[in-house]
């Protein structure tokens, strides 16, 4: 399974008066992970924008197991689950720096054609610069 990982810090105000992270905040840290993944394969959002695809996320799924907390270093570790078809889905999971599994989630997001907003196919290139 083709993953990466990314180590980011809590910052004060991506949590509650309790020092615990904002369950919102979660969304972002996979955004981090799915970006960085991409980017190791060489696709830059930037670049897949500029030609015309964007890359929308259509399903999110969490599961909490334990708080991170304020100032925790967290390891965002993300998974490639599927590529094909109009679609890429992408598994995750967040431990802090004592190796606990706080979060793990589930995205699935869709190749949309950002001219007609209609779903598109895999690009040939970025399916060839995935797979290897």
């Amino acid at each position: 399974m083709q993953q990466h990982k990314i180590n980011i810090r809590v910052r004060y105000a991506e949590t509650d008066q309790m020092g615990v992270v904002y369950h919102g905040n979660y969304a972002q840290y996979f955004e981090m992970g799915r970006v960085e993944w991409l980017r190791n394969k060489g696709i830059s959002y930037k670049e897949l924008e500029k030609s015309g695809i964007m890359l929308p996320v259509v399903s999110l799924s969490m599961n909490y197991r334990k708080p991170a907390v304020y100032d925790d270093e967290l390891t965002v570790t993300t998974k490639l689950k599927y590529l094909g078809g109009v679609k890429i889905e992408f598994d995750y999971e967040i431990t802090n720096q004592q190796g606990d599994l706080l979060t793990t989630a589930h995205t699935v997001l869709v190749f949309v054609d950002m001219e007609t907003k209609r779903p598109v196919a895999v690009p040939d290139y970025l399916e060839k610069l995935i797979n290897g």
